[in-house]
């Protein structure tokens, strides 16, 4: 099949890819759009993988209002250059991360942070619940695990949230997203949230 300049044209348009990276995959998958947006995003996801140990110590402090000043968030979002901080699609994404903090109020960016006595805590929670249901004793942890991931985890950890704009996306796929297309490493590296009259 002939892989025309429309082809490349709109598939560069939905990826965000290179011209001759959405050439090639539309040979490669006999101009099969669907096939080549999957096989461009496989690839995309793996370079994602090869640049996290690259250090990001550039990027962007933003702040986010909402609700005529009762809700408000600093973020900072890390990258490679500064040539990137300054890209208004980054910019775009640091305003959507932000704006999900004041969304969904997490209390961390990933799992890692979570002090293993919470989670243990939350685990037991689960466990006493599955017990108490009936559930046989051999199945209870492996129910726990599972609450822990759609419940606990997806209300805590802002890359596990679904992303308020596309819940068929969570704010890690972004961030995975973003850097994909951006070429660079991108990390979330903190936020701080405040709620007008919210305790300490």
């Amino acid at each position: 099949m002939t892989v025309t300049a429309e082809m490349v044209k709109e598939l560069r348009s939905k990826t965000g890819a290179g011209i001759l990276d959405c050439k090639k995959v539309l040979a490669e998958t006999g101009g099969d759009f669907e096939a080549a947006v999957t096989a461009l995003r496989e690839r995309g996801m793996a370079a994602v993988e090869k640049r996290k140990d690259r250090a990001a110590n550039e990027g962007l402090v933003s702040s986010y209002i909402h609700g005529e000043g009762r809700i408000g968030v600093l973020i900072e979002v890390n990258c490679e250059t500064d040539f990137v901080a300054r890209n208004s699609e980054f910019q775009t994404f640091v305003r959507d991360v932000a704006m999900q903090v004041a969304a969904m109020g997490p209390i961390y960016v990933s799992r890692d942070q979570i002090p293993a006595e919470a989670i243990e805590s939350e685990k037991e929670i689960y466990k006493n619940e599955a017990l108490a249901a009936g559930k046989p004793e051999a199945i209870v942890d492996k129910i726990a695990e599972g609450k822990l991931g759609k419940l606990f985890y997806e209300r805590v950890c802002l890359l596990d949230q679904p992303w308020v704009k596309d819940s068929d996306k969570t704010i890690g796929d972004l961030v995975s997203d973003i850097a994909a297309k951006i070429g660079e490493n991108i990390a979330v590296r903190r936020f701080t949230r405040y709620q007008l009259g919210e305790e300490e």
